[in-house]
């Protein structure tokens, strides 16, 4: 997880470590996590490897970004600015594709 600073423009790896982070948040909160892997359609076996995406990693900060109250605890627990996972959720979005996956 990147340090308590406020950071305005992550970089790739603050992107990917907030992301990691979320991840985590999630997995102390059953419901929540439950929640994300139903309407991802991911199950655990494939969530390791899943998190090396850095469209799936988008996509656990769109879960946050998509449900206020969530995102709230996160920055809070996280010591993240919410505005700081929205930029890093936009960073994320511009990653070129993985071209291992093609």
């Amino acid at each position: 997880m990147i340090s308590n600073a406020r950071v305005s423009r992550p970089t790739k790896h603050d992107a990917e470590s907030i992301a990691i982070g979320a991840i985590s948040f999630l997995a102390g909160h059953p419901e929540e996590f439950n929640r994300f892997l139903a309407l991802s359609g991911i199950d655990l076996a494939a969530l390791r490897q899943s998190a090396e995406d850095p469209a799936f990693l988008g996509g656990i900060l769109d879960f946050l970004l998509q449900d206020e109250p969530l995102l709230l605890v996160f920055a809070e627990q996280s010591g993240i600015d919410p505005a700081t996972i929205g930029a890093a959720r936009r960073h994320l979005n511009s990653a070129p594709p993985d071209e291992s996956s093609f």
